[in-house]
């Protein structure tokens, strides 16, 4: 399915697979993904999950991707996600999710051909602030609590020669859906100067 157009976002968006429902304005994006929905090669089996809906558009160069992420929490591993990505087997994504401990969580997964899978902080709340930066053949995850000072949660090369793609997933693994929020969506196409200052 064709994507919207979201103004702040300067990218020909298309939805791989579609959504049950989206909606999109000039900074924002709001997406509801199906029952039992991932994006996730196990690392044990090889087993494939990849039928979470995401939204992506092509990017080239330098650039930083940011949003306020808000989730509606119902089931464990219910996740709003900034989303790199290449090809099945190779993409990374950075999560607002619900811990096993029934706790928001800052988490990312990174594949080069399976999954890992990495919590990185509890956020007792339903949003954070999530962006994406790219630095040549590198790139950084951060976090924000404010949108204002960043935490850096990975630094991390992916190894792949594909077009890259970039954009906004929803996930529920475990259960019968979930609706992510995605607002105050900045891109823009810069070098971080320094992925560990806070800026």
């Amino acid at each position: 399915m064709a994507g919207p157009a979201i103004g702040s976002l300067p990218l020909e968006l298309s939805w791989q697979p579609d959504p049950v429902t989206f909606e999109a304005g000039e900074t924002s994006l709001r997406a509801e993904a199906g029952a039992k929905s991932d994006l996730f090669v196990d690392p044990g089996s090889g087993a494939e999950y990849l039928d979470a809906p995401r939204l992506l558009g092509p990017v080239a160069g330098d650039f930083t991707l940011a949003a306020r992420v808000g989730v509606d929490f119902r089931s464990t591993f219910d996740a709003g996600v900034l989303l790199l990505f290449a090809h099945e087997r190779a993409w990374a994504k950075l999560c607002h999710e619900l811990s096993p401990e029934g706790k928001p969580t800052v988490v990312s997964v990174v594949t080069r051909g399976v999954s890992d899978d990495c919590n990185s902080s509890a956020t007792d709340r339903n949003d954070v602030w999530l962006r994406i930066a790219r630095l040549g053949a590198a790139f950084a995850f951060h976090a924000s609590t404010d949108g204002t000072r960043w935490e850096l949660v990975r630094h991390f090369a992916l190894d792949t020669d594909t077009e890259l793609q970039v954009g906004f997933l929803v996930q529920s693994p475990l259960g019968g859906g979930c609706t992510a929020r995605f607002d105050e969506i900045a891109f823009a196409p810069v070098r971080l100067a320094d992925i560990r200052s806070g800026d």
